[in-house]
């Protein structure tokens, strides 16, 4: 074989190598592209049956005030005059005293149905996701506070910096399709 044959060979077999691994290539990319395009869109959420109330929502979220809230579940509630996610410990009156409420913000707005019932509401707004109501309800009620990742708020950051900082690994990915968690189960809330 001569050797320009041989340098023809060559040339050939290098361009034929070439367009096979391009081929490769764009057949992986497009193999990886389209199984990403097939998996589930998922969101943060936090698990209330891992969280333990830790207060580091309201500081590590990448937003301000957080895009953790507070969830009241009112089937759950007693509706009790002394809310333990209300009142502080030691309050000195059952009343709506700036004094005598735990929520640092005043989040919780208290409202008297009858004798002895109150209804306890969350304004989100004010709510920075500090979880002290969620700890006084557990702690001395029937825990119908709970937080949650409001995803008109989150930014759906690709590493959530609260799930960064969660010591209990309460905060993680669940189906944009039942985005909120519920005690003991996934569900839409």
């Amino acid at each position: 074989m001569s050797e320009d044959n041989k340098k023809n060979k060559r040339r050939e077999f290098l361009r034929d190598s070439a367009r096979t691994a391009i081929g490769v290539t764009l057949g992986a990319l497009g193999g990886l592209l389209l199984g990403r395009s097939q998996k589930e869109e998922t969101v943060w959420q936090i698990d209330p049956d891992l969280c333990t109330q830790c207060e580091r929502c309201a500081d590590f979220c990448v937003i301000k005030p957080s895009a953790v809230k507070c969830i009241h579940a009112y089937d759950v509630c007693g509706f009790c005059e002394l809310c333990g996610g209300y009142h502080q410990p030691d309050a000195h009156e059952l009343d709506t005293a700036a004094e005598n409420q735990l929520c640092p913000t005043g989040a919780i707005k208290r409202t008297y149905i009858e004798d002895p019932y109150y209804e306890y509401t969350i304004i989100e707004e004010k709510c920075i996701g500090c979880a002290i109501c969620v700890k006084g309800c557990g702690a001395f009620g029937n825990g119908s506070f709970y937080l949650q990742i409001r995803h008109d708020r989150c930014l759906d950051c690709n590493e959530c910096t609260i799930a960064a900082a969660c010591p209990s690994g309460a905060i993680k990915r669940v189906p944009a399709n039942t985005p909120y968690m519920l005690r003991g189960k996934l569900g839409n809330s």
